[in-house]
């Protein structure tokens, strides 16, 4: 496995908020790469590679980030540390990338979609989530981009646990305890409980 994704940012010189401030008024967005050797570099991106990019890696997905400094360019494998939206505008204010070294092994959160109709709800039970991200670990270009779980074979008054969770080769959850990810429980256990309180 490659990576296929680049995205080109600039070394930045201004630093602090009348520089950032600046920079935003032109439709570009603050950021600090982190890089694997513990370097941290002052970066600026382009509002619509980044938005374009957020969309197809997510949170989870390796992509090629090229520095330009003054001409020369580095790239370095990296992925979406944190980003920070405004408030009330669609729109980026700042993003933090992370550089990784491709052997070796990193955890992410990684979302967790659940699929298709259980036969307990068919049944008249309701389904309730108790997680929507797993921690996951394996080597960065391994990493999904989300874990799916597909609820269709669970009964009534049934679980699915961290540890039933089939996850692709190479890539584990994290977890100090085998806890419920969602549960299928029936009416008449929802009318006790209700009696009870």
């Amino acid at each position: 496995m490659s990576i296929e994704k680049t995205l080109s940012v600039v070394k930045r010189q201004g630093l602090g908020k009348g520089a950032n401030h600046r920079l935003r008024a032109t439709g570009a967005v603050p950021g600090v790469f982190y890089s694997a050797a513990g370097d941290n570099i002052a970066v600026q991106v382009e509002k619509l590679p980044l938005e374009k990019m957020i969309g197809e890696m997510s949170t989870t997905g390796v992509f090629n980030l090229e520095i330009d400094d003054n001409g020369a360019k580095t790239t370095y494998p990296a992925m979406f540390w944190q980003t920070q939206k405004h408030p009330y505008k669609n729109a980026y204010t700042h993003v933090d990338f992370f550089g990784v070294d491709l052997e070796k092994e990193i955890k992410v959160k990684v979302p967790v979609e659940f699929v298709g109709v259980s036969k307990g709800v068919k049944l008249g039970g309701s389904m309730e989530t108790y997680r929507e991200v797993l921690v996951l670990k394996s080597k960065p270009l391994d990493m999904p981009q989300k874990v799916t779980v597909d609820v269709s074979d669970m009964g009534l008054n049934s679980t699915i646990m961290v540890a039933d969770v089939v996850l692709p080769a190479n890539v584990s959850a994290v977890y100090d305890r085998n806890f419920a990810l969602v549960s299928v429980i029936s009416a008449d256990k929802n009318a006790g409980e209700a009696e009870e309180a």
